[in-house]
């Protein structure tokens, strides 16, 4: 099976090792629950904005068909203060495309919340609660977007925030989450994943 995960530094694991990337996690436990699935290809940059994004993958031409689709971006259109109103229709075209790509079986798709960098060392200083509350407004359209599509929503915002009172869970940079965070996203996402691939989890 073939699996594509777009975004930005979080999708492609800035500050941690290849292996430590979410998508490689998520890729290891769906093997290890039975689904013969490839290594992730990855369209994913650290800074990339959605429309960023949606540049590359207009670039890079990817061949679906995908069995599973993942696409978490948008943190970086929220730091540069950009308006909510202007990432709508972006985040709306690349769920389109990743639609697409999975051969458009929107249940082979999952949209992720963007990550509360608020709670990292980097947000030292600024308001964290502004920055929960923008984030959480990014979240809000996004989601109403991924249910109007059809595709999964998960959320990992929420995990994110034990990075605050748990340093292990962020990178060195101060910013990005570590590979213990993104171990748990993928823990998170499993269920999901299978969900979407027509399995179930494996009992322990």
């Amino acid at each position: 099976m073939r699996f594509l995960a777009l975004g930005d530094s979080y999708t492609i694991g800035e500050g941690v090792r290849e292996h430590e990337r979410w998508p490689v996690h998520l890729a290891t436990m769906l093997r290890a629950n039975g689904i013969d699935v490839g290594e992730p290809e990855l369209i994913a940059r650290t800074a990339w904005t959605s429309d960023e994004l949606a540049d590359a993958m207009a670039d890079e031409k990817p061949k679906g068909p995908y069995d599973l689709v993942t696409l978490l971006v948008g943190v970086n259109d929220q730091y540069r203060s950009r308006p909510v109103s202007s990432f709508v229709p972006e985040f709306e075209t690349l769920l389109k495309r990743a639609v697409s790509l999975a051969k458009r079986r929107a249940g082979r798709v999952i949209a992720i919340s963007i990550p509360d960098w608020g709670a990292t060392p980097f947000a030292e200083g600024r308001d964290r609660e502004l920055i929960a509350k923008e984030i959480g407004a990014y979240n809000a359209q996004a989601q109403a977007l991924a249910a109007k599509a059809g595709v999964h929503w998960v959320d990992v915002t929420g995990i994110t925030r034990a990075m605050l009172e748990e340093p292990e869970l962020v990178a060195p940079d101060g910013l990005h989450p570590s590979g213990e965070m993104y171990r748990r996203w993928a823990e998170h996402l499993l269920p999901i994943a299978l969900s979407a691939l027509g399995s179930k989890t494996r009992s322990s």
